[in-house]
């Protein structure tokens, strides 16, 4: 049976992102080219126009909704105790990111290739992101669990370590998923000077 015109598109939209930020994670933005894209994907380079403008904004999109499902996905209870929902914080962290490594190396090494009205889009997207874990820390300092002395440090240090997991972890290796979050658990413990 032959595929329609839609279904089609709803095939190589998605393949055209994904060998996009392949490409892009292992070879940098700048050294990728249109052309290398759609041979990757298997058509003429003048096809991907059909579904992005340009690469900028293929990096856009592909950053953009990185951040939108990290936003979606993490859930915070903010009855619930300080300790707790850091701990939750850093187990969701890592878990998202090792799910994603690709997507958390654009997001932080490829920014510096957006054009200044799209790093804003996405700092402001980031900033949604970290304001989150900030809320945490900010009540753990209230409640008398965590003992920070600049909680905006605090926060950008937490998830750079958390984050930094995906430039070392690999799956089969000497700590599994879980325990590598227990770990990343204890550490995240002493950097907020919790009891």
């Amino acid at each position: 049976m032959a595929r329609t015109q839609g279904s089609r598109a709803e095939i190589t939209g998605p393949l055209i992102r994904d060998e996009a930020r392949r490409l892009f994670a292992r070879q940098g933005y700048a050294a990728v080219s249109m052309r290398q894209i759609a041979a990757a994907v298997g058509v003429q380079a003048g096809a991907l126009y059909a579904y992005t403008p340009d690469k900028q904004a293929l990096l856009f999109d592909l950053l953009e909704t990185h951040m939108q499902d990290l936003l979606a996905a993490w859930q915070d209870d903010a009855t619930a105790d300080p300790l707790a929902r850091l701990e939750a914080f850093v187990r969701f962290h890592i878990a998202f990111s090792l799910d994603r490594p690709d997507g958390v190396f654009l997001s932080y090494m490829e920014l510096r290739n957006l054009t200044p009205a799209n790093y804003q889009r996405i700092a402001a997207l980031r900033g949604r992101y970290e304001a989150a874990l900030d809320r945490i820390l900010h009540d753990g300092i209230v409640a008398g669990v965590m003992h920070v002395p600049d909680r905006k440090l605090a926060t950008m240090a937490l998830i750079a370590m958390l984050t930094g997991v995906t430039n070392w972890y690999r799956e089969g290796g000497r700590l599994d998923r879980q325990r590598i979050g227990d770990i990343y658990w204890d550490l995240a413990r002493g950097a907020v000077g919790a009891d």
